[in-house]
């Protein structure tokens, strides 16, 4: 079963991760369009300019961002867009939600991927 995935975009591609997609405003450091090998580019879907530089990937800032970040995707029409384009995506093959920060255990992507997972399960089936 496809599964919604999210890891480092400086990681090599693998045939497991599916449809990759950068879920950062900004395009990563040193990173070339060809060695990323992106399916999408979902800039709009990243936190706030604000929020992100307010965050700085601080370990200790990080729940209270979690509770900004998903205020925000709850007010961005284009995440809900993405919710269900995903699902539709989901089901032919693996998603994986591509993000630069150094830090696994601490980042945007983990918070919009458990924002996707619940807002999918939420939708109605077509």
């Amino acid at each position: 079963m496809p599964q919604l995935r999210s890891k480092r975009v400086y990681l090599p591609p693998e045939s497991e991760d599916g449809c990759r997609v950068l879920v950062d405003r900004l395009w990563p450091r040193g990173l070339s369009r060809a060695k990323a090998q992106l399916d999408q580019w979902q800039k709009d879907l990243a936190p706030s300019s604000a929020l992100r530089t307010w965050f700085g990937h601080r370990a200790e800032r990080f729940d209270e961002f979690a509770l900004a970040y998903r205020n925000e995707l709850e007010h961005n029409p284009l995440a809900s867009d993405f919710a269900g384009a995903c699902r539709e995506l989901l089901r032919q093959r693996n998603v994986t939600l591509l993000y630069a920060a150094r830090n696994a255990g601490c980042n945007h992507a983990l918070v919009l991927q458990a924002w996707l997972s619940a807002r999918m399960h939420d939708l109605p089936d077509r």
